[in-house]
Order: C-alpha cells, then sequence, then structure tokens
C-alpha cells in the first residue's frame, strides 16, 4: 500500500494553520526573495522559455566516489562529467556531507557545478515530480506578482478521477464538479499538500490530455541536460517516473527562478474553495534557512525532498538547493527532511 502524503488537517490543525501562516510567512517570504536574489545573481538559472535554459543553469556534475575525499583543486576526487575544468569552482565535497542511504546532490549560489553524492541511478522520485509538472504550467503561463492566473473550472470527470485516486491512497484535495480554481490556487494545491488529482487537472488543462503533457515533461527534461529522468505521469505516483538527485537539482533550480513558483512553496499554508484550509508538507520551511520546495514519498520512493536553503558560509548569505532521494524511515516524509536538514547543515559547517 501506498504511503499517503498527506490528509485533510482537523479543525485544531485548520487554526494553527491559520495563525502559523500569519507569523511565518512574511518571514518565510522576506528569506525566500534574498534567496532567489543571491542565486540570480551568481549561477541560478534564467527561464527563457521551456527547452531554452538560461545561461546560468549548472554545467556539470561533480561525483563524490567512496574513499575519496574533497580537494582544492577538484582534480581525483571524483567523477566529472560535462565541461572538463567543471570543478574550478567546486571540487569534490568531503563524504561525510552525504546521507548515510539514498541519493543526494547540490549547488551552491556562486557556484556551476553541481555536487553529488554517491549511489547516482535512476530511480522513483514520487512527488518532487511535481516540480517540473510546476515548471512547465508556469512557463505556459506565467503569473506576475499579485496574479492569480485564468479560472479552471473542475468537472464531473474530474471528481471520478479524485474518487479513484482516493481509492488507491492518493494524496490529493477534495473538489467538487463546478468548482473554480485560479491557476495560483491550483499550484498552492498541487505543491503544499500535493495533490495528485491536481496534477492531472493542470497537465490536461495544460496540454489537452496527460500523455501529451507528459512528453513535454521529457522534453523539457532532455533540454535541461536532465540525461537519466523519464517522467510516465505528472503527479510522481507511478513508480515508473524516475530520476537521480543530480538530475532533479537542475529542475528544482530552474523552478525556484520562477518568483511565482518560490513564492507558492515559501507558503506554510493556503486556502481552497472546496478543501479549505491545506498545510504545507514541507515542515521545515521557516526553519534552519529554508525556503522551499517539495518533499515526495512512497513505499517505492523512501523519503524525498528538494529543496533550497540560505546558510551563511564563510561570512557570506549563500543558496543551498539540494535533492535527497531514498531516505528509510517508517515516517518516510520525515526522513527525507532530516536528511535535506543534516545535509545543509554539514554542507555549512564544512
Amino acid at each position: 500500500m501506498r504511503y499517503r502524503e498527506s490528509a485533510r488537517p482537523s479543525a485544531r490543525r485548520k487554526g494553527v494553520a491559520v495563525i502559523a501562516a500569519i507569523i511565518a510567512a512574511v518571514t518565510v517570504a522576506a528569506v525566500g526573495l534574498i534567496a532567489v536574489v543571491l542565486h540570480q545573481s551568481s549561477s541560478s538559472t534564467t527561464v527563457s522559455g521551456v527547452g531554452s535554459p538560461g545561461p546560468g543553469l549548472p554545467s556539470s556534475v561533480v561525483t563524490y566516489q567512496p574513499g575519496q575525499s574533497g580537494g582544492a583543486d577538484g582534480e581525483g576526487d571524483g567523477n566529472v562529467g560535462g565541461k572538463a575544468d567543471g570543478a574550478a569552482d567546486g571540487a569534490a565535497v568531503s563524504g561525510t556531507v552525504w546521507p548515510a542511504a539514498g541519493q543526494a546532490a547540490f549547488v551552491r549560489s556562486g557556484q556551476s557545478v553541481i555536487q553529488a553524492g554517491p549511489h547516482q541511478h535512476p530511480a522513483p522520485i514520487a512527488s518532487v515530480t511535481k516540480v517540473m509538472t510546476a515548471y512547465l504550467v508556469l512557463s505556459d503561463h506565467p503569473l506576475q506578482p499579485g496574479q492569480d492566473g485564468p479560472t479552471i473550472t473542475l468537472t464531473a470527470a474530474d471528481v471520478a478521477d479524485t474518487a479513484a485516486r482516493r481509492a488507491k491512497q492518493e494524496s490529493l484535495v477534495a473538489i467538487a464538479a463546478g468548482e473554480q480554481l485560479t491557476e495560483r490556487q491550483a499550484l498552492e494545491a498541487l505543491l503544499l499538500p500535493s495533490a495528485n488529482n491536481i496534477a492531472a487537472v493542470l497537465a490536461r488543462w495544460d496540454a489537452g490530455s496527460s500523455g501529451k503533457f507528459v512528453q513535454r515533461m521529457n522534453a523539457a527534461a532532455r533540454s535541461l541536460g536532465m540525461s537519466d529522468t523519464r517522467y510516465t505521469d505528472p503527479s510522481g505516483f507511478e513508480q515508473t517516473t524516475v530520476s537521480t538527485a543530480a538530475d532533479q537539482v537542475r529542475i528544482v533550480d530552474q523552478a525556484m527562478s520562477l518568483p511565482a513558483f518560490a513564492g507558492i512553496v515559501a507558503m506554510p499554508s493556503a486556502t481552497l474553495p472546496v478543501a479549505g484550509p491545506v498545510l504545507n508538507t514541507d515542515t521545515l520551511l521557516g526553519h534552519d534557512g529554508f525556503v522551499g520546495v517539495k518533499t515526495g514519498s512512497d513505499n517505492a520512493a523512501g523519503g524525498c525532498f528538494a529543496f533550497r536553503a540560505v546558510r551563511s558560509i564563510g561570512g557570506r548569505q549563500t543558496t543551498i538547493t539540494g535533492v535527497v532521494l531514498g531516505q528509510p524511515g517508517e515516517d518516510q516524509i520525515g526522513a527525507g527532511l532530516r536528511a535535506a536538514d543534516g545535509m545543509v547543515d554539514r554542507i555549512a559547517s564544512g
């Protein structure tokens, strides 16, 4: 049985969500804006349309190999993909940085090299898939600050699809036929409580069908150099949607350069017309410098978390954009969050 990533909050939790939103939203949004500015002014990806990534896209990968330690010049410290001189601004980091299980990768502002831990291989990524889904929707239908975007009217077919997904214990939000969601609300449902049914709605709205949308997901992945990635659905529920941590860093970095995306994943909660208050599954948000991005969890993928955090490293505010996949534990979401938190701590202290 698949792990259900989120459930509708109780009345008490709804009240807590509202209070948390008021207290945390301003702080998190401010830190998130700093992260966007820092990253865009250094190595961040600049979006210039799907299939045409900006010049700041990380250009190479340095993969840590067990038994090898990081060095000052990056030579002999890992396998370098991409440019031959890719390690010049990012020598392979120490093996102590990486989680003990699964796979992980990250890139720091000011560097163009993705640091990748051992065991990189295509694996299920669960709801981290939704980063690509949101990126494509926002690329086709950009949202400016204060804009809610077009209205999407939900149908009886959407309600039937939701019922089928509920029977499979997928992560979803309650909807009703005739309900109207703005684009922004649909993205909030996708990215905060991780609603698989809204991933399907957005895919059909954007591309006409889920199949056509998945084709666009794979085309975008190829354009971003995500050579070990294959999408088969827009939500990540299918185990055949696979990627590596290093590949996912590329799309997370790209998506976080979109202010609308960065703003939504920085929200602790949102309110939807029928579902009511929904909570962000990213409970690290607003703590330890974390400003988003997306959790993922099921029995095939384990605990997964794509993240961005802002930390002081060497006296400079630095953004760390990373991904952890395949983290073990009964609390799968918690396992991904803990792995990311510990990894960021070790990066910042190293």
